[in-house]
């Protein structure tokens, strides 16, 4: 079906099932601002925690000293149980209430956060990140769906989507000063602790500003759906990660395998069920499914570059968390500019050529990671973060909104939970699979000097085998060496890292082009904005 038919057959839906006049539900006129404006907290907090705990991974590897898998899990964990719960969590907030959703995943999140702060052991904080993927599960969802339902209009609603994707990148750009400043002067820990103050605003308040919404005919909830989605994304991300770690086995392979059927047994079991827990026939839409696909490309690629770079500032150029993200500043606030430019732009220029440009920019910018000298400083690597945010800002408010304007205001929940899975798919494989793939190339390319191979180096076996194990380790190791065997381990370890960064941009940089193209053909044909 072209492009234009499944704009007109998604009107035609909508107008069937929306109210004339103001939406049921939805706040008096001028307080739907301050309704969005708590919906904030719980944006923040999820980009907050994510980048700040990015930038901390240094601090976590010298404090638990973690294996080099574990410090990937560390990262994982989050995203792939909130990932495997989103959709199960948006259809439950289509059933009972999507702000009650979000208040008791507020307040959970918070509980978790503070215990987890004080992990003693790596064991124990991937088990606390699991954790609060459970209850971060019930946040996203709520917050995208809300908007759906308190702006029905079209172009305030293409203007909200833009302060919520603004706030997500203004939370990413807090998240690195206000974490790292938190590591320098307390520890990794305190950055957790910040989920505590604030969600008190959304708890408070939330009751009274934010209105509820939930699907007037909700189906009942199907437990054995929501095991088989668990069932296809633990098993795929751990089996992916294996073979990059560890190379081809039979045992990653049949993993991986195994997930796959689940995901056909899942998808197949969506197809019967009367009332689904993923609607599946939503892709069927060629709007929904392309802008879904740009989406979880381009996180896709983006989170595995921020994992890089953020131990590549830290480690390598030998700047203190709070420095590398100021560093990083320039750049995400280019990424929520860029998010409120494009709301005008789409009344003149058709959204699929929007989406399209802005990820053209985040192809230039792995071209110049993939084949440009790292070695010159952090100026390259930085300058290319500013044309991916400005492709990201602009690619991800459009995409989002078409996402949410293809489908009826009472499927708004399950929609928005399909296009924040896709996000935490996209985020999670970056980091999976395109970090694999970095600590891979790390470890079978790293030389290490013929004075630390050697017993006589004075270094304990230990520490030879986290250099081995991570870029952490080896600078860890270098600090207690000579000098000239210290500069020696460290342009060893860089020369490694970099081979790693280089082939990862690469795939980026195809994926980057190859979505463009996509979304500039098959979206075409979406008229521009009224």
């Amino acid at each position: 079906m072209p492009a234009t038919q499944d704009l007109a057959a998604g009107a035609s839906v909508r107008a069937a099932h929306e109210p004339a006049g103001r939406q049921l539900g939805a706040p008096k006129p001028g307080r739907e601002w301050l309704a969005l404006g708590l919906l904030m907290f719980p944006v923040l907090l999820v980009a907050v925690d994510n980048t700040a705990l990015t930038f901390a991974l240094p601090a976590i590897a010298r404090s638990l000293e973690p294996s080099g898998v574990q410090l990937l899990w560390i990262v994982d964990a989050y995203p792939l149980v909130l990932a495997g719960l989103l959709v199960a969590m948006g259809s439950l907030g289509d059933r009972i209430g999507r702000r009650r959703l979000l208040l008791i995943g507020s307040t959970g999140f918070a509980a978790v956060s503070a215990a987890t702060a004080f992990a003693p052991s790596a064991e124990w904080l991937i088990a606390g990140r699991a954790a609060l993927g459970f209850f971060g599960a019930m946040l996203m969802p709520s917050t995208l769906s809300l908007i759906r339902n308190i702006f029905p209009d079209p172009n305030r609603r293409r203007l909200a989507i833009a302060i919520w994707a603004a706030g997500f990148s203004g939370g990413a750009a807090l998240g690195p000063i206000f974490g790292g400043w938190l590591v320098e002067q307390y520890w990794w820990g305190a950055i957790l602790l910040v989920a505590v103050p604030i969600m008190l605003p959304i708890l408070a308040f939330g009751p009274v500003f934010i209105p509820e919404s939930r699907d007037p005919r909700p189906g009942t909830a199907d437990i054995a759906s929501i095991a088989l989605s668990l069932l296809t994304m633990v098993p795929v991300v751990y089996g992916i990660k294996s073979l990059a770690t560890e190379g081809f086995g039979v045992a990653p392979a049949a993993i991986i395998a195994f997930g796959l059927l689940m995901g056909y047994v899942f998808v197949r079991r969506q197809q019967r069920l009367r009332s689904p827990l993923l609607d599946v026939s939503l892709f069927g839409n060629r709007i929904f499914s392309t802008a879904i696909t740009a989406n979880v490309l381009a996180l896709f690629s983006f989170n595995g570059f921020i994992l890089f770079l953020a131990q590549h500032l830290q480690l390598l150029e030998g700047q203190r968390p709070t420095e590398s993200g100021i560093a990083m500043i320039p750049a995400l606030i280019a990424t929520v500019a860029a998010g409120l430019l494009v709301v005008p732009l789409v009344r003149k220029v058709r959204p699929g050529f929007v989406v399209a440009g802005g990820l053209s920019l985040s192809a230039a910018g792995y071209f110049v990671v993939a084949f440009g000298d790292h070695s010159g400083g952090p100026a390259l690597l930085l300058g290319a973060l500013l044309i991916l945010a400005l492709g990201v800002g602009a690619a991800e408010t459009i995409s989002n909104d078409l996402i949410l304007g293809a489908v009826p205001p009472e499927k708004s929940g399950a929609a928005a939970a399909i296009s924040e899975t896709g996000y935490e798919i996209g985020s999670l494989l970056g980091t999976a699979i395109l970090g694999s793939i970095l600590t891979a190339s790390y470890q079978r390319n790293l030389v290490l000097p013929e004075g630390i191979s050697m017993s006589g180096t004075g270094s304990a076996a230990h520490d030879v085998a986290q250099a081995r194990e991570t870029l952490t380790g080896a600078v860890e190791l270098a600090h207690s060496l000579p000098a000239p065997l210290a500069d020696a381990l460290t342009s060893a370890a860089r020369v490694a890292f970099d081979s790693g960064v280089h082939v990862t941009a690469s795939i980026a940089l195809g994926l980057m082009a190859g979505a463009a193209v996509l979304v500039a053909v098959v979206l075409r044909g979406v008229p521009k904005a009224k």
